[in-house]
């Protein structure tokens, strides 16, 4: 499996090929720089730590610091975010990845953290229908009855209700790559992706789709 940390630009659209107008999110995914490698015999599992992005060193704290040290990762600027990706394949702490590394054509699975909405009610939240609007309603968009008589005598546990919603961790499958930019680090990716723009996404090879050219 292959892995790229990147930050979602926007949306646009491209013509293919055949003048098929396809929209597009621009990802700028990577240059990122290996920070530490997991094994399976030191720490029970294979998978790449990357890091992307800039931070000074000095807004760094220090146990990150020595951290990025070993990987041979220093300077006056250090990678702002790190993340891993479960994979087999082999690679050396301090080794570079970039765009070049995907191809047209290949599918990804893109993790991202979805907009953030506030409180919101059954209606927005989980899509409930809402009460009538006439003959008395007053519960257009109420949840109705969350009650069970006298047993148990209390609300089940998961009962979908009104709450916090959005900023919650989600992965989208089978995004297609339709145009990989190396000279300006972006990926052009079919469909649209979570979170606003600027958001941090984790960019890996799709589990369940192999590339289609």
């Amino acid at each position: 499996m292959k892995g790229l940390i990147g930050k979602k630009v926007g949306m646009t659209q491209v013509y293919s090929d055949q003048g098929v107008l396809i929209p597009v999110t621009a990802i700028e995914a990577g240059p990122c720089v290996v920070t530490d490698v997991k094994t399976v015999e030191r720490d029970g599992y294979a998978a790449i730590q990357l890091g992307f992005g800039t931070r000074k060193s000095k807004n760094v704290s220090g146990a990150r610091r020595g951290h990025l040290a070993k990987a041979g990762v220093t300077g006056d600027t250090l990678p702002a975010v790190l993340r891993e990706i479960r994979t087999t394949e082999s690679a050396e702490a301090g080794a570079k990845l970039d765009v070049t590394i995907f191809s047209n054509g290949e599918f990804l699975d893109v993790v991202g953290t979805s907009k953030g909405r506030g409180f919101q009610g059954v209606v927005k939240r989980y899509n409930f229908a809402g009460g009538r609007g006439s003959h008395g309603g007053a519960w257009e968009r109420r949840p109705g009855s969350i009650g069970c008589r006298e047993w148990p005598g209390r609300v089940n546990k998961g009962k979908r209700m009104p709450g916090h919603f959005g900023c919650a961790r989600c992965t989208v499958q089978n995004l297609e790559i339709v145009k990989v930019m190396p000279e300006e680090n972006l990926l052009l990716v079919k469909g649209a992706v979570p979170g606003a723009n600027g958001g941090i996404l984790v960019l890996r090879s799709a589990l369940k789709k192999s590339a289609t050219k």
